[in-house]
């Protein structure tokens, strides 16, 4: 039905090598990355881990709020963040754990079927289903109080 790309450009070998990554939207534009913005704590580029992060928490958000607009609620916001654990494993690395962070407001929803539509998000996200593999995807998610009148 739809198909996205990005591309990446890779210089050097090993720990030294610099890369960038661009996406067909521009969102990312020669976008830096490498082993310091990866396995160490250099914040002037990205990683894989943190842009499948950001790609799971969209996905996922956007599944809760289409799937709560079919059960007849409407969200008002939806805030979610998503963590990606990358762990050695033998002489490489593994993703072996996705924590999804999801806080909502939805009119006259109760927290019982506030749960059950996130679950059922989580589970048919694609990005959810695309990382099957992955040993575990934890879901944390809060109905906040609707305030407006």
């Amino acid at each position: 039905m739809t198909e996205k790309t990005a591309s990446v450009h890779w210089e050097g070998s090993g720990k030294t090598a610099v890369g960038n990554i661009s996406t067909e939207t521009g969102a990312l534009k020669e976008y830096p990355y490498g082993f310091a913005s990866r396995f160490e704590d250099d914040r002037r580029g990205s990683n894989p881990e943190e842009l499948l992060s950001a790609a799971h928490a969209a996905c996922f958000t956007m599944a809760f709020s289409f799937a709560c607009e079919k059960a007849g609620f409407k969200t008002t916001d939806v805030d979610t963040k998503a963590s990606v654990n990358l762990a050695k494993q033998g002489e490489g690395f593994v993703i072996d754990r996705i924590s999804l962070t999801m806080e909502a407001t939805v009119a006259g929803m109760d927290d019982e079927k506030f749960q059950e539509i996130a679950a059922a998000a989580k589970r048919d996200c694609p990005l959810s289903k695309a990382l099957a593999s992955v040993p575990e995807i934890a879901l944390q998610a809060t109905l906040r109080v609707d305030t407006t009148p």
